[in-house]
Formats: structure tokens, C-alpha cells, sequence
């Protein structure tokens, strides 16, 4: 028979075993009877950073031979998007991003051109997309409804068609005959609008064959059917701006989100039409945007996808080139981004990529 003595005796020992354990590890953990356990500190990720990608205007430079980028915030040159001369290119005009994402560019002399193909991202030459057939002297260019690129041959007096995906000719689909009722006198920008209707505006030039023009006529803004291939004057010659430099030059279009149809002109002038009515909307005065006597020059233009007019500027000797964003809302105002951007050279084509 057990006492309590024989009963309690092991367990006592084996308490004080497992309490002498307990000791041993909470010394272990940095612990013990005068502190507590130490904590780890919490573990902060890192979060990464979001690089900030400017967004960017492509800069066709006809001095230069060149297409650079610049930041459409600031007017900043970012890089030459199309190095000087790549794939032959000679004095660069109108910037056209086609279906397929690349840039199209019309480059030439008084006396033949070529519509070059470039990467939309890269700027990597791609090959020449278009060429021959009469062409002299290409500026605008767009791509129609009907899926061909049509290009404004200015010193031919004419506008060709060729197959939008080998560039292989197809037809001239409109031509001047060098009188004012024959409409197509100096063919500069062009865009297709609502309506399968392409806008085109001319300089009031006539072509001899040669190469070579003169100037006889109104500039005029005009409406072609692309169906039936008839013409219209949509909107005349209109008058100069006050600080402009004397002369109207019409020039580029675009479409803007109010609807309304976009001209700049190379005398110094931002004009908007509505296309229905035909009435002249808005005219906004960029003559002195540099200040000083010599007026500025502004060249094609593009909208932004913050809703505001980017258009390239210099004034008549080349010593001053920026870029300017125009607000078209309500009186219509612009300012310069940058004062004097060196890497511009009497800057025309401008296009805005898609983001």
C-alpha cells in the first residue's frame, strides 16, 4: 500500500524537471523573469515605383530632315523619333499614323516624293510605301474611308489614291486644269470628315508640269464626295489676322472634339468652320505668339487627347521654333511651351500618338 509520502515524491521531481525546462528556454528566447520577450518588427514592403512616361507630340522637321518627340506638356525635346535622312528622308511634311499603327511621312522636292513608312513606336524604317505616279512634292495625306491612302501631290495640282495596304497606285482621284473653276490649285493638307467627304486647302497655286508653280488664285478650303468625285468650294479665302504676317496660306486640318473643322494658316491664324453651315465659327490671332515684329508661322496641327490645339510655330527666319497649345474654348488663346526649342528647324508635320 502506497503512503502519501511514496505517492507525491516522483511527482514533485518531475515538476521540478519541467520547471528548470521552462526556465531554460524563456532565457533561450531573451526572456526571464525581470523582461519580457523582445518583438520582431514588422516587415514594411516596398511598393514600386511607377516610372512617369510623358506624353508625347511627333515634330516633323523640314530643316532638319528629321522627326523628333517632344513632351506635350512642356514642349521639351524628348529624342529624335526618326534620325535625319532615315530611309531617305528629305524635307518632311505631313505625319500620318495609318490603320496599322504606323507612321506614314510624305517626303520630297519640287520634283518627285515618296510616302515613307516608319514604325509607330520604334521610328524604325519600314521601306517606302508609295511613290511615282505623277507625285511632286507630297504634303497631306489620310487614309479613306474606303481604306486607301490619298495623297495631295502639290506640285502636280493633284490628289492620287493608292491600295492602303501594298501602296500600289490605284488612280488620280482629283486634279487641278489651272483655272479657278478646276478647284485643286495647290493641294496642301487634306482629311476625310463625316459624310465620306474629304476637306482639302489649297495654296491658289497652278502647277506647269515641270515642277515648278505660280501663284494665281485664292487659297480656299475645299469639299470633294468621295463617291462621285465632285468638288465644292466649303469655305473661301478668308481675311488676314490683324497680326499676322499680311497673307493668307491655308494649311493644316483637323477635326476637334466640339465638331468643328480646324485650318491653321501659314500668315499667322487658327480659324474653326462649322461643317454643316459652312460658317466661319472662330478665328484665333497667333501672329506675334513670340513677340516682336516678325509675325509667327504656324504649321499643321493635332489635338491632344486633354482637348487642347498643338500646333508647331517659328517665325519667318528660323531662329525661333516651339510648339503652341491653343485652348479653343469661348475668345480662343494659345501659348508657346517653349520659348525656342534648338532642336526645331521650321517645323511643320505634327502628329499625336495614340497612348
Amino acid at each position: 500500500m502506497k503512503t502519501f509520502s511514496s505517492y507525491f515524491q516522483p511527482r514533485k521531481a518531475l515538476l521540478a524537471t519541467g520547471l528548470a525546462l521552462l526556465i531554460g528556454l524563456l532565457s533561450a528566447c531573451g526572456g526571464g523573469t525581470d523582461a519580457a520577450p523582445a518583438v520582431a518588427a514588422p516587415v514594411v514592403p516596398v511598393m514600386p515605383v511607377t516610372p512617369v512616361i510623358p506624353q508625347v507630340l511627333l515634330i516633323g522637321n523640314t530643316r532638319g530632315n528629321n522627326v523628333v518627340s517632344v513632351d506635350r506638356a512642356t514642349g521639351a525635346y524628348i529624342k529624335d523619333f526618326i534620325a535625319p535622312g532615315a530611309g531617305g528622308l528629305v524635307d518632311p511634311d505631313d505625319l500620318t499614323f495609318g490603320p496599322d499603327g504606323n507612321l506614314y511621312v510624305s517626303s520630297g522636292t519640287n520634283t518627285d516624293g515618296k510616302i515613307l513608312r516608319y514604325d509607330g513606336k520604334t521610328g524604325a524604317f519600314l521601306g517606302v510605301f508609295a511613290q511615282g505616279s505623277g507625285m511632286k512634292r507630297p504634303y497631306g495625306s489620310a487614309f479613306g474611308p474606303d481604306g486607301n491612302l490619298y495623297v495631295a501631290s502639290f506640285r502636280s495640282d493633284q490628289i492620287l489614291k493608292f491600295d492602303g495596304k501594298t501602296g500600289a497606285f490605284i488612280s488620280v482621284f482629283a486634279t487641278g486644269n489651272g483655272t479657278a473653276a478646276g478647284l485643286l490649285n495647290g493641294p496642301n493638307d487634306i482629311l476625310f470628315g463625316p459624310g465620306a467627304k474629304l476637306y482639302i486647302t489649297t495654296q491658289g497655286s497652278v502647277a506647269d508640269g515641270t515642277g515648278g508653280i505660280s501663284y494665281k488664285f485664292d487659297n480656299q478650303v475645299l469639299r470633294y464626295d468621295v463617291a462621285t468625285g465632285a468638288g465644292e468650294v466649303f469655305a473661301p479665302a478668308p481675311t488676314p489676322t490683324p497680326n499676322g504676317g499680311g497673307y493668307i496660306s491655308l494649311l493644316g486640318l483637323a477635326f476637334g472634339p466640339d465638331g468643328l473643322l480646324y485650318t491653321t494658316d501659314f500668315g499667322g491664324g487658327i480659324r474653326s468652320y462649322n461643317t454643316a453651315s459652312k460658317a466661319l465659327v472662330q478665328t484665333i490671332d497667333t501672329g506675334k505668339l513670340f513677340g516682336g515684329a516678325i509675325s509667327t508661322t504656324v504649321g499643321n496641327l493635332t489635338f491632344g487627347s486633354d482637348g487642347s490645339l498643338y500646333a508647331p510655330v517659328f517665325n519667318g527666319n528660323f531662329v525661333v521654333n516651339g510648339v503652341a497649345k491653343c485652348s479653343v474654348v469661348g475668345a480662343g488663346n494659345c501659348q508657346i511651351l517653349t520659348t525656342n526649342n534648338l532642336n526645331l528647324i521650321r517645323p511643320i508635320g505634327i502628329a499625336s500618338p495614340a497612348p
